[in-house]
C-alpha cells in the first residue's frame, strides 16, 4: 500500500516479462487520487441470477460471487432493480493464463426492456492466448444507436488475474466516466448534437462471462481452450448508487431528483486536476483505438468527440496507433442471455 494513500498505476505484478516490460518503458508513474468514500453492498442486496445456474458460486457471506465458463455454460447476474443514473462498480479479479476466446463484461443495458432503443454502457475484457495480456474496450450506445459504436480499447498497466482491481461506471444527465480504481480512463460529455444518442433511460447493471471465440482474440483467430476451464472471474465489494427507475414511467419521482444531486456532489462525480493527468497519461500510453480518430468509419468525428491534435498525431485514419500494435476489423458480436445483438464496426482493432 503507498503510504500516503496516493495510488500509482506503476504499483502492478511483475510476474510475467511483458508487465516488466511496461514497467520499464511507462515511467513516470501515473498518479490517481486517494480512494473513494463508497459503500458496498452484498450481492443478495442488490444483485440477482441471470443465466449459468451452477456455474454462478456466492460466497457464505454473500459478499464475493464466481463467474464460472465451461463447455457448457457461462454465467451472469443483474441488479434486481433498473436505474436512471448512478455509480456502478465493483472489485473485480479475471481468469488466468489461456484466456483466449473469453469475454467478461460489467455492464449497464436496458435491452430486455427496449430491444430496439435500447441504451448501454460497457466494460468488455478480452481474453488472450498464454503470455498475452488481457485486453479491453469501453463502449456507449443510446436509443438503440448500435449502427455508430462508440469503442475504445487499451492495454491494462497490471496483470487483472493476480489481483482485484476496481472498475466503475459513473452515468449522469451530464457525462459518463469510466474509471479503474481510481483513475478515470474516459469521460464522454452530454451535448446537444448527440440528442437522443446519449443513454437516458433506465438501465439494470450486468455481469457476464461467456464464450466470445467468433471474435474475442485476433478477430476470432484464437479460440476458447476448455482444457483450461473453468474460467474463473471474482467480483466483490459491489457498489449500486442510484435512483430505482421504473423503465416504463414518463416523469422520475421526487426521491430521484435528491438521488440526482448526492451522486453530482460526490467525490467520484468530479475529476480532479491530478485525476485528470492520471486519465491523459493513461490515454496517452495505454489507448489503442480510438473510434474518435477512425476518419474512415466516421470522416466527421461523432460530436461527443474532443479532438485533440497531440493525441491524435499517434493514431492512423483507422483510429489504430501509428506504432507499436496490430489491430485491424471484426463484425460486432451477439451476446448471449441479456446482451444485445449489435453489428456496429466492421473490423477489429485486435486484428
Amino acid at each position: 500500500m503507498v503510504k500516503n494513500k496516493m495510488d500509482c498505476l506503476c504499483c502492478w505484478s511483475l510476474s510475467k516479462p511483458f508487465y516488466l516490460l511496461l514497467f520499464l518503458f511507462s515511467f513516470p508513474c501515473i498518479i490517481a487520487s486517494a480512494a473513494f468514500n463508497l459503500s458496498t453492498i452484498s450481492f443478495d442486496e442488490g444483485y440477482s441470477p441471470l443465466f449459468g445456474d451452477g456455474n454462478l458460486v456466492r460466497s457464505p457471506d454473500g459478499r464475493t460471487a464466481r463467474l464460472l465458463l465451461d463447455r457448457f455454460t457461462g454465467a451472469g447476474f443483474i441488479s434486481s432493480k433498473m436505474y436512471k443514473y448512478g455509480f456502478f462498480s465493483a472489485n473485480i479479479k479475471l481468469p488466468g493464463d489461456y484466456t483466449a476466446g473469453l469475454c467478461v463484461a460489467f455492464y449497464t443495458s436496458n435491452g430486455d426492456v427496449f430491444e430496439k432503443t435500447h441504451d448501454e454502457l460497457d466494460f468488455e475484457f478480452l481474453g488472450n492466448t498464454e503470455g498475452k495480456p488481457w485486453r479491453f474496450q469501453t463502449n456507449l450506445y443510446g436509443n438503440g444507436s448500435t449502427s455508430r459504436g462508440r469503442e475504445e480499447r487499451y492495454r491494462l498497466w497490471f496483470d487483472p488475474s493476480k489481483q482485484f482491481h476496481r472498475y466503475s461506471i459513473l452515468w449522469t444527465a451530464k457525462n459518463v466516466i469510466f474509471y479503474i480504481d481510481d483513475v478515470p480512463i474516459r469521460e464522454v460529455i452530454r451535448s446537444e448534437e448527440m440528442g437522443g444518442e446519449y443513454p437516458s433511460k433506465p438501465m439494470s447493471l450486468y455481469a457476464t462471462i461467456w464464450d466470445a471465440s467468433n471474435w474475442a482474440t485476433s478477430g476470432g483467430k484464437y479460440k476458447v481452450n476448455y482444457k483450461y476451464a473453468p474460467f474463473v472471474s471474482e467480483f466483490k465489494d459491489f457498489v449500486l448508487e442510484g435512483c430505482p427507475s421504473d423503465p416504463i414511467e414518463e416523469f422520475p419521482s421526487v426521491d430521484c431528483y435528491e438521488s440526482y444531486s448526492r451522486l453530482e456532489s460526490a467525490d467520484y462525480a468530479t475529476i480532479t486536476r491530478r485525476q485528470r493527468s492520471a486519465m491523459r497519461k493513461f490515454r496517452q500510453r495505454y489507448m489503442y483505438y480510438s473510434y474518435c480518430y477512425d476518419s474512415l468509419r466516421y470522416p466527421v468525428p461523432p460530436p461527443e468527440c474532443v479532438v485533440i491534435p497531440t493525441e491524435k498525431d499517434r493514431f492512423r485514419d483507422t483510429g489504430r496507433l501509428r506504432f507499436g500494435g496490430s489491430h485491424q476489423g471484426r463484425k460486432r458480436r451477439s451476446r448471449r442471455r441479456g446482451r444485445v445483438q449489435v453489428s456496429s464496426i466492421e473490423y477489429d482493432p485486435d486484428v
